[in-house]
This record gives C-alpha cells, structure tokens and sequence, in this order.
C-alpha cells in the first residue's frame, strides 16, 4: 500500500525530502554568512565610509593596489601580513604542545586532576575583553604583579608599552594562555576513547613510556590532533580582539585582523573610517586562511588516511 506524506507520496517523499529538508539551512547560509561575505568583497572596490549619508563611489582595484603597493603604508601592511603568518606559526606549535602535554598529565590517575583541568579551562570562559584586562592589569609595568616579580631579580620591562617586539610576545603568550584549555580538552577527549587493552597487552611485551606514546596514544589520538591542528591555525590567524584591549594600535604589533578593525573604524594612522579599504584588506586575509587552511586540511586528511584508514 502506498503511503501519503506530508510532501508528496512514498515515492515522491523519499527522493525529494532531502531537498526539502535542506532548504531551510540553505537560506539561513545565504543570509547570515554568504550574503554578508558577499557585501565585504563588494564593499572592497568602493570607498564606502560606513558614515550616514556619506556618498559611496565605486573605485575598482584601487584599494587593493594601495593595501599591496602603494607606498610606506604598502610596506606596514605586508609587515602586518608577514606578523600575522609569524602569529599562527607560535600560537599554533606552542598551543599544541602545551595543550598535548597538559593533556598528557592530566589524564593520568593524579589526586586534584578535576581541579587542575577546571583551572587550565577557566581562561576559555572568561571572554577577551575579560582576558585581555586581567592580563593589562597583571602586566602594569609600574607596581603591576609582573613587574614585582621582575623586580625581585632586578630586571625592569615596560611590558605591553615597551618595544613593539616585546609587546607582541606577551599578546603571543595570553593568547595560548586563553585558548590552550580547548586544545587539553580535546586531547583529553581523544585520551578517553583509547582502550585500556591496548596498553596492557603493550606493557606485557615490555613497553616503555615513549613506546606507549608512540605505537599507541599518538596514531590513536589522531582525530584529536587533526582537529586541534586545524583549530589552532584558523583561530591564530583571524585574532585581532586581544591585540585591541592589550595594546592598541602600535605600530610593529598590528596583525592583518586587527588591521581591518582599525581602517574600518578610524583606529588606525588616520582617524577617517575607511570601510572600503577594510573591505579590501579583509579580502585579502581570507585569501591567506583559505590558501593555509587547505593546505593544512589537505595535510591532516593525509595523516588520517595513514594512520586511521
């Protein structure tokens, strides 16, 4: 007996309720995330202001031509490019490491671990505002608790104001410090699934501690790494919001993200709110995290292909 769907008959019903079902999720795409993406890359070839009543002319590729060639500020931005590449490269090994090696820890049967996790994952809670005020407020460089401690072996830092090398390490350093507790969880999630067996039987043939890391956790945690991998890079290279609470536009300190805010909001060399120009340069951020993000994606679906099949 055929029966009568809510879209059609049986027949009719099972080929197109996919279709159907998709519809929904397709259109909310369209409007929140490709429709606005499709605004900025718009926005990107006009001068638009973002000021009420101010006149928007289309201008070509004359913003790309200044972002990439056009004088010292072409410089300063493919500094900031270069800075943003130097960014994802420590905040994505370091994160990593730290985040495998708590995980590591933490994962073994140690009195106060539930405490020690809660505290390495309060961090990601706080938000960056949060974050980045507590860590302004610790690294005052007069009085501020940091500078005490410096003091105690009678070194001196002006911190987040000194040289911009030296600020752009401590922003490198509260990110990981804010987002390594994702990285341990994930870890610590991938750990959970691993079967005690496996251990067991590698201990009876004599295995050691790194033999157990290497023949076992490792290839067994490798959707957790690939995950992680993946994760730590594209959040590195779109941070902008720490760079803005802990030191403002410096110059020698600015990452692409942060340089897109500054030229849209006149936060930047010049107070005139240069949308179109931040259109422009938030083009070209998405080219290098789309070009990076394959590259990686490609890698890790290699690496999972090798060790998971």
């Amino acid at each position: 007996m055929q029966r009568n769907y809510l879209f059609g008959s049986e027949g009719r019903w099972s080929r197109l309720t996919p279709i159907y079902l998709l519809i929904p999720g397709v259109l909310l795409y369209l409007v929140i995330a490709l429709g606005p993406s499709m605004a900025t890359a718009a926005y990107s070839f006009t001068d638009a202001s973002g000021l009420r009543g101010a006149d928007v002319n289309w201008v070509g590729f004359d913003n790309y031509n200044e972002f990439l060639f056009e004088g010292l500020a072409s410089r300063d931005n493919l500094a900031a490019t270069v800075r943003t590449l130097q960014f994802s490269v420590l905040v994505t090994f370091i994160q990593f490491t730290l985040g495998l090696i708590l995980a590591l820890l933490l994962n073994q049967k140690l009195k106060g671990r539930t405490f020690f996790r809660t505290l390495f994952f309060i961090p990601v809670i706080l938000g960056v505002v949060i974050q980045g005020l507590m860590w302004k407020l610790f690294l005052l460089p007069r009085g501020g608790p940091m500078a005490s401690i410096f003091g105690l072996f009678g070194a001196e830092s002006e911190f987040l104001g000194g040289l911009p090398s030296e600020a752009f390490m401590w922003v490198v350093i509260v990110q990981i410090w804010a987002n390594v507790g994702v990285t341990m969880v994930i870890f610590l999630a991938g750990m959970q699934t691993i079967s005690d067996d496996l251990y067991e039987a590698a201990r009876i043939d004599g295995a050691g501690g790194w033999q157990l890391f290497k023949s076992i956790t490792w290839p067994q945690l490798t959707p957790a790494i690939n995950t992680n991998f993946l994760l730590n890079i594209v959040g590195s290279l779109q941070a902008w919001q720490l760079f803005l609470v802990l030191v403002g536009y410096k110059n020698g300190t600015q990452v692409l993200g942060y340089l897109v805010f500054a030229e849209g909001f006149g936060q930047g060399e010049s107070p005139a709110f240069r949308q179109g120009f931040a259109a422009a340069a938030s083009i070209v951020l998405f080219f290098l995290v789309l070009v990076i993000g394959f590259a990686a994606n490609k890698y890790v679906s290699w690496r999972e292909e090798r060790y998971v099949g």
